[in-house]
Formats: structure tokens, C-alpha cells, sequence
């Protein structure tokens, strides 16, 4: 060997040596995915005689388009969907998908009046599910639960194990205001059960993921900011947000990480939060720039949602 190379070939080797491989992390709000079979919950709204028109033909085109989403997102290892009616949806998901052949649902029925439920899809290639559940709690001056349940999962990625949580928090339905003790409720929960992870191991890797119907600034949000650092910012998209309200675009899609993920072999960095915005996902309602839904009111439109998907990338050296 000539050892004026001999230098070269070193740098190669510990460049090879520090590689990392880089898998990704995705939500999404993907906004009323009824099946079109008439259930216990109160789905008549969604039904092939419903107030919108809700058929097969409609069902699979978002199952379609949602599946082009995640082929955008570069097919996530770990996806967290909510506004889902059932398993079954989510299984469709899959089922239509060849680059998902290897993935499996993880879903939990909601006590939600609508049977709007959140799910999980995860690749049964590259993680190892280790356990799940769900958090169910009552909201404020109720005895029973009503909301969504709060998801979690935990799994190994090359050894390295991480619990993921997904949230669909309350709505602000009747005002923000006169909403967010209900939030706030759900933000409680979902800090105590992150709390008794890092009382065990403060470096338990935890990744929070959801529609939190309340922007960064507001209290449930940084209630969870105590412990957790938040991965999607204004700057994460053209946009500055996830779903524009009376034009105006802010964050409601969040992701939020735990210390432990700084570490160097399983490291998520905060500033690899994206809000996926490709322009198939944007429309232009009354000279605003919005993303584009299904539905408008009652109106038929062939969009995917009212809300953008998020993702972060995560790093593991080989």
C-alpha cells in the first residue's frame, strides 16, 4: 500500500466507525377518519347516508392520501395518528401500504362520544414493542372519563429502549378559556406518568407526541416544558404552524422529548423537528394560505386534513 495513502484510508474508517443512521418520528392529525359502517359511537355524521355522504369510494381516498403522506414523510419507523375511528381504519392504513407490510397497530377504544380514538404504527423490523397502555382520567366536574386516552408505548430500538406517548387533548369547544382546565387536566396526567418514568431513571427517554389543542405559550403546554423540550417551533415550517385558524397559523401539532435522548447513542436533536408542508397539503381559503381538508362544512372538498404533520429524526450510531 502506498502510505501516502495511508492517512486517507484512516479518516475513512473512522468516519465509518461514527456513522449514524437516521430513522424518523412522525404525528398526524389526519382529521375524521370514519370507517362506513354504522358503530356504537356517535358516527352517523360519517355514513354513506350521512349529513356527508361519507362512502367507500371517499374512505379510500383517504386512506390514499394518507399513505402518500407517510411515503412523503419517508416512511417513519414510528408514526402516532389520532382522530381515527377504530383499529380497523388503522390496519387499512397498513394493508394499503407495501412499504408498511412489516408494520403493526397499537390502539386502545377511547371513551370519546364520537369514537375519535388515537393510534400508533410502528415497524416491527427495526423496534421491539415492550409493553403498552393507557392513561383514562376524568376531566374537571366530571365523574366519569369522556376524553381521549393518552397512548403510550414502550419499545427498543437497538437495544436502547423509549416509551412514546400519543395525545388527542380536549378540544376548545364553548371558548379557550372555558376549555383549558380541561387541557390543563390532561397536561397533568400526562406530566405525572412522565414524572414516575424519571423518578425511576432520569435518563428514561420519552417522546410526547400529539394534537395538544393549545399552542406553545399556553399553560398546559409549558406545564409539560418543565421537564420536557418541545422539538416543533414556529421555525419548523414557511408557515409558522400546523393549522390556521381565521388565517392566522400557529402550533397545535407538538412533539417534546426528555433529557435522556442527549445522549450519544440513541440522540434525537430538537431542531430536527419539521412540520411537513409540501404544497399538495396547502389550499388558499378567502386569500389565506390553509392546509387543505376534506371537508368544508359539509362540502365535499378530496383534501387530507385540517392539520399538517410533524416529525423529528433520530440518530443511532451503527
Amino acid at each position: 500500500m502506498n502510505k501516502a495513502l495511508t492517512p486517507f484510508f484512516i479518516t475513512l474508517f473512522l468516519i465509518s466507525c461514527n456513522a449514524q443512521k437516521t430513522e424518523r418520528i412522525a404525528f398526524y392529525n389526519v382529521e375524521n377518519l370514519f370507517d362506513t359502517i354504522n358503530g356504537p359511537n356517535n358516527d352517523e355524521e360519517f355514513l354513506p347516508k350521512g349529513k356527508k355522504e361519507w362512502n367507500s369510494e371517499r374512505y379510500n381516498t383517504k386512506i390514499d392520501h394518507i399513505n402518500q403522506i407517510i411515503c412523503g414523510l419517508k416512511t417513519p419507523m414510528l408514526m402516532g395518528l389520532c382522530e381515527i375511528e377504530n383499529k380497523d381504519v388503522i390496519e387499512d392504513i397498513i394493508h394499503n401500504n407495501k412499504k408498511l407490510k412489516h408494520y403493526k397497530p397499537i390502539h386502545f377504544n377511547s371513551l370519546d362520544a364520537r369514537g375519535i380514538d388515537v393510534g400508533l404504527i410502528y415497524n416491527t423490523k427495526k423496534l421491539t414493542l415492550l409493553d403498552k397502555g393507557l392513561i383514562r382520567f376524568n376531566l374537571p366536574e366530571q365523574d366519569t372519563p369522556t376524553s381521549r386516552d393518552i397512548l403510550w408505548a414502550k419499545l427498543s430500538y437497538k437495544n436502547e429502549v423509549f416509551y412514546t406517548m400519543v395525545n388527542h387533548w380536549p378540544s376548545r369547544r364553548g371558548g379557550t378559556e372555558k376549555s383549558a382546565p380541561k387541557r390543563i387536566k390532561a397536561a397533568t396526567k400526562a406530566k405525572e406518568f412522565i414524572d414516575s418514568l424519571l423518578s425511576i431513571d432520569i435518563n428514561t427517554k420519552v417522546i410526547l407526541m400529539g394534537d395538544l389543542n393549545d399552542y406553545p405559550s399556553n399553560r398546559s403546554v409549558t406545564k409539560l416544558q418543565e421537564i420536557m423540550t418541545s422539538c416543533i417551533t414556529k421555525e419548523s415550517n414557511q408557515y409558522g404552524g400546523t393549522n390556521s385558524y381565521r388565517g392566522q397559523w400557529n402550533i397545535l401539532d407538538h412533539i417534546m422529548i426528555s433529557n435522556g435522548f442527549q445522549n450519544m447513542k440513541l440522540r434525537i436533536k430538537p431542531e430536527s423537528g419539521k412540520i411537513y408542508s409540501p404544497d399538495y397539503l396547502i389550499t388558499e381559503y378567502k386569500g389565506n394560505k390553509v392546509p387543505f381538508r376534506t371537508y368544508g362544512g359539509s362540502k365535499y372538498l378530496e383534501g387530507y386534513s385540517d392539520h399538517l404533520p410533524v416529525y423529528i429524526e433520530l440518530s443511532l450510531k451503527k
